[in-house]
Parts: C-alpha cells; sequence; structure tokens
C-alpha cells in the first residue's frame, strides 16, 4: 500500500530540515577554520573571503597537540580494552552460572548508572592521593589513574550491556562445545563471543568515545604531561586572545578517529545495540 502524497511530501521536508539542523554546525566548523583569524574574529560570513590552510598547520605548534593526541589514545583504547575483557568475563559468569549473590551483583551494576558522573570525582581524588601518599605509585595525574577512573563509569554499562546480549546466545552452543571438548574458556571465545561480536563492538565503540571526549575527570586527574585532547583544546584561548579558527581546526582533527571508526563499524553497533533486547 502507497503511502499518501502528503505524507511523502511531509517526511521530505522534515528529513530536509533536520539534516539542514545537523549539518549547520558541521559547514560552520569547516568554514572557520579555512579563515584567517581576524576574519573569524570580526563579523560572521557564510561564505568565507580569504582561504587558508593555515590554522591546520599552525595547530601543531600553537599547543603541543600530538602530545594530547596521543594522551587520549593511550587512555581511550587503555580503557576501551580493559573494559571489554572485563565486560565478557563478568557479563558470561552472570549470565550462564548461578551463584550466590547474583541478583545484587546485577541490580549493583545497573543502579550505578543512575549516579551522576560528578559524584565520583572528589572520592576518587581522595582516593588516589592518598594512595600515592601511602605506597608511591602515583594515580593521580596519571594515564593508569585516568584508565581506572573510565572504568568506573563504562565497565558498569557495558556488563549490564552484555548480560543481555549473553542471554540472547542459545545455551545450547555452549553445551554442544562443551561435549565436543571444549572447556569453559575456550567455549566462550570460540562459541559465545564469536556470537556476540556485535554487541563487544558496541560496548568497545561506547568505552571509546566516552573516554575520548570526557572533559570533568580529565580536567582534575591530569597534569601538563597527561592532559587529554578534550582538554587540551582549551590551551587555544588565552588571556590575550583566542584563536577561534584553529579551535575549529583542531577540533576537526580530533573527530576523526571517532568518525571513522564510528562509520566502519556502524553495523556491528546497530547490531549490537538491539539484538541484545529481543530473546
Amino acid at each position: 500500500m502507497a503511502a499518501p502524497r502528503s505524507f511523502t511530501w511531509t517526511r521530505r521536508v522534515f528529513l530536509t530540515l533536520l539534516t539542514g539542523f545537523v549539518l549547520l554546525p558541521v559547514y560552520v566548523m569547516v568554514s572557520s577554520s579555512l579563515k584567517p583569524l581576524e576574519d573569524v574574529s570580526g563579523r560572521f560570513h557564510w561564505l568565507p573571503g580569504d582561504l587558508t590552510i593555515r590554522p591546520y598547520i599552525d595547530i601543531w605548534s600553537t599547543v603541543p597537540l600530538a602530545k594530547y593526541f596521543v594522551n587520549s589514545l593511550i587512555v581511550a583504547g587503555t580503557a576501551t580494552v580493559c573494559s571489554v575483557v572485563i565486560a565478557v568475563f563478568a557479563a558470561y559468569a552472570v549470565s550462564r552460572y548461578e551463584f550466590r549473590g547474583k541478583r545484587v551483583f546485577s541490580v549493583t551494576v545497573l543502579s550505578t548508572q543512575m549516579f551522576p558522573g560528578i559524584l565520583f570525582l572528589l572520592p576518587l581524588f581522595l582516593i588516589y592521593v592518598n594512595i600515592g601518599n601511602a605506597t608511591g605509585v602515583a594515580l593521580f595525574g596519571s594515564r593508569g589513574g585516568l584508565v581506572l577512573t573510565y572504568l568506573t563509569f563504562s565497565l558498569p554499562f557495558s556488563i549490564w550491556m552484555l548480560i543481555g546480549y549473553f542471554d540472547s546466545v542459545p545455551r545450547d552452543l555452549d553445551e554442544a562445545a562443551l561435549v565436543d571438548g571444549c572447556g569453559p574458556l575456550r567455549a566462550l571465545f570460540r562459541v559465545v563471543v564469536s556470537a556476540a561480536v556485535p554487541g563487544i563492538v558496541a560496548v568497545a565503540v561506547y568505552a571509546f568515545m566516552t573516554a575520548w571526549g570526557e572533559v570533568l575527570f580529565a580536567s582534575v586527574m591530569t597534569n601538563d604531561a597527561t592532559r587529554t585532547l578534550a582538554i587540551g583544546l582549551q590551551a587555544y584561548s588565552t588571556l590575550n586572545d583566542v584563536y577561534w579558527n584553529q579551535i575549529m581546526a583542531a577540533s576537526l582533527v580530533v573527530s576523526v578517529p571517532v568518525v571513522v571508526g564510528f562509520l566502519l563499524l556502524q553495523r556491528y553497533l546497530v547490531a549490537g545495540l538491539t539484538a541484545g533486547a529481543v530473546k
């Protein structure tokens, strides 16, 4: 049955307006990043007069953007790997085995998502400082401490999401693998993980994007040597001037890894977010 013509035109108009609303900020960023600073600081013009790629060259020398880029890659990559590995084992245990406190553990993992992250900022700061004073292990101001911080709110969501996804994988696959001579760990990696790739990819994307763009904890838990991109971009704003064209250029550059990764893993992400919800 064909849709009414009025509905078709309404859908086209709505999608056109929605596309324009989404692409408008991107156009402003791109056009501003190709203008000299005096053009960006003055009145905004939709069509840039003097095009230049100088902002894309200057962003690497105005602030140590390359160092911030490496720090973000190390922190976000490590947090992603740790979240996926720990979440896989924890979710598999909850999904496949019965043990005392299973329900309490599941509820506790889910309940952690009800609290805003800012509530954990001061406790984590005090814990890291006290650990450093007592043991000499410098968690505050280090990449390792920032990774542990990100695990506190990415890991519970990862576990909760994979529990639902593993529940949707038939238990007959595990039993067939055990009958064929596989141990529990081998059955997990050879059978369950292979069937749960979309869900694992969705968890990995969530953990990486959360760590990549996080600002609150990174602004407190890092120093000049371990500063990440989300905080490093603020260095383009000085007491004397604000390099708006370089801010726009740097924002576009640091968005490339996330955008490319999302486009490459989009089909896995969509499948992982939806498949675990249906049993």
